[in-house]
């Protein structure tokens, strides 16, 4: 069965955005881009939000041929731009995802079921870049595999919170500070029952 896989940066204070929904608040360094573009070439689908969605493909699409942009950045638009994406929304429609023609759009209330059969097909990982939404309630509903969070050295005092479901005990996989940051991935799967 695929994994699917949820990647984000989050304040230490626990905050998927800042005040204002201002994601830029954010402490982002290089070593985010190149776990990202890590992240991605595990990865065949992307699952994303319809905020995460459209905030997506309206900066990097242009970023493949930008000179003026590290070359782990040209590679992360190539990758997003390829890959088939599903993107859950009730309101979003084929013509508005242009120029990402290979985007499968999912109502919310199919999304359990659609991303369940999606992990039962062979295949790469399922990647989550933001869409908090929806990764929150997929984890609610036990289909997510992994969480991956990049935490930076900052506090935000008021934002989004990264979690605002019902409790779902995790387990620690994996906790190191990425090579030449201060971002500290901590790499978490949900408990299951039986697991120590």
């Amino acid at each position: 069965m695929r994994k699917l896989v949820v990647c984000n940066i989050v304040s230490l204070d626990g905050y998927y955005e800042g005040p204002g929904r201002d994601v830029m608040a954010l402490p982002f360094d290089e070593a985010f881009d190149d776990y990202n573009a890590e992240r991605l070439r595990a990865a065949d689908t992307l699952l994303l939000g319809r905020t995460s969605f459209d905030g997506f493909k309206g900066y990097w699409p242009a970023v493949k041929d930008n000179p003026d942009v590290r070359e782990v950045e040209r590679e992360i638009s190539r990758l997003n731009g390829a890959m088939p994406k599903v993107v859950i929304s009730d309101h979003l429609t084929a013509e508005e995802t242009a120029p990402w023609t290979n985007t499968t759009i999912v109502k919310r209330a199919d999304a359990p079921g659609y991303v369940a059969g999606l992990k039962r097909r062979p295949g790469q990982e399922i990647l989550v870049f933001g869409s908090r939404t929806t990764w929150n309630a997929l984890l609610t509903e036990s289909l997510v595999d992994e969480v991956h969070l990049m935490i930076g050295p900052a506090f935000l005092g008021g934002g989004t919170p990264v979690f605002d479901g019902p409790r779902v005990p995790l387990r620690l996989l994996e906790s190191r500070t990425l090579d030449g940051s201060e971002l500290v991935l901590t790499r978490y799967a949900p408990r299951r029952s039986g697991d120590r």
